[in-house]
């Protein structure tokens, strides 16, 4: 637990000046009665339970004192709350090599049975978006909350050779950003980020739009949304990830990245080829460490399966220092309340 304003406590030096003003009461108060005892006194002091009883109240009431003023150094507390995310991206491969049958029933299989167990245990307030890339990029749905419709885009994926890993990135921001007019057409055709770009639009659009130039944001800073990027291989075609990532970055987006396979890489056979295949992992951390982001490293159906659950909770329940100030000064009151209440329950004080 953290303060933001310590020097606050500083305040918490009073606690033993209460303390010896209370022994200080006492010692008089006790002095009084041996002076001035009546029979009434001296039965009361006999009795023990009596003794210990006088005490809690104050007691009470000095912890009030000291969790009022950690309420007043405004504390803070890593807490788990839900999370503001409210759209998810999955970006997945459909390369050819996801027809590899190293993984039962492929690695195409494995990989729509994980994203459909994923999207079914998401909150029904979340809108989830399907983005597939071999060749090219395709946003096969729209951010939805329906899930028989992102189930039934799950099942239509088709297999395309080559891998354009950046193009998804491209694609699936696009997808987040509708109102943007990203330039996914000249971002992922030929040399599109060697172009002085604004907001993914080409500056010759830009100029003749009204629209506002983007202005960057800090990386991982758009709670909003988030994307999963999953893939089997490495780049073949398209721009590169790692400009890609850049741009997401400059949005505020994380891309959580999934590698499916072996990176030290294998001899998958399918169709009567045997092909050695391996994916880039250097690139997929880089891309998740340019966006604030994890990756992750699934080897088979249950590592994957095991890979979403995981980004399930993380982006439903997310860890965040938040200030518990009211925490401690509804306990302080309670604590007054309660030294309050037993004090006129036990000694009528308040007749």
């Amino acid at each position: 637990m953290t303060f933001l304003w310590p020097n606050m406590l500083w305040l918490l030096a009073a606690v033993p000046a209460l303390v010896a003003a209370y022994v200080w009461l006492l010692r008089r108060k006790k002095r009084s009665a041996v002076r001035y005892a009546s029979l009434r006194l001296v039965q009361q002091a006999l009795g023990r339970t009596q003794r210990i009883r006088r005490h809690v109240p104050p007691a009470l009431f000095l912890l009030a004192t000291i969790v009022a003023i950690l309420a007043i150094a405004r504390p803070t507390a890593i807490v788990t709350l839900p999370s503001q995310q409210q759209t998810v991206i999955l970006t997945m491969d459909v390369s050819l090599s996801m027809r590899a049958a190293d993984v039962e029933p492929t690695r195409l299989g494995a990989a729509q049975a994980a994203a459909k167990a994923f999207v079914q245990d998401l909150p029904p307030g979340v809108r989830v978006g399907i983005v597939s890339f071999a060749g090219a990029a395709t946003v096969v749905q729209p951010p939805t909350r329906n899930r028989e419709d992102l189930i039934e885009a799950i099942d239509r994926f088709e297999l395309q050779r080559h891998t354009a890993i950046g193009s998804g990135i491209i694609v699936s921001l696009a997808a987040l950003f509708p109102d943007e007019g990203i330039d996914v057409e000249a971002l992922t055709i030929g040399n599109g980020f060697s172009r002085d770009m604004t907001r993914g639009v080409a500056l010759d659009k830009a100029k003749k739009s009204d629209k506002k130039p983007f202005t960057p944001v800090p990386p991982g800073s758009y709670t909003s949304a988030a994307i999963i990027l999953l893939t089997d291989g490495r780049r073949t075609i398209g721009p590169d990830p790692l400009d890609a990532a850049k741009m997401a970055a400059d949005h505020g987006v994380r891309v959580y990245t999934v590698g499916f396979g072996t990176a030290e890489g294998a001899s998958v056979g399918f169709e009567g080829w045997s092909i050695f295949m391996r994916f880039d992992e250097e690139t997929l951390r880089s891309i998740a460490d340019i966006t604030r982001a994890e990756y992750f490293h699934a080897k088979s159906a249950n590592d994957l399966k095991k890979v979403y659950a995981d980004l399930g909770s993380r982006l439903v329940l997310q860890k965040e220092p938040t200030e518990i100030t009211a925490l401690f000064s509804a306990t302080a009151a309670v604590l007054v309340l309660l030294a309050a209440a037993l004090s006129v329950l036990w000694f009528h004080r308040g007749d």
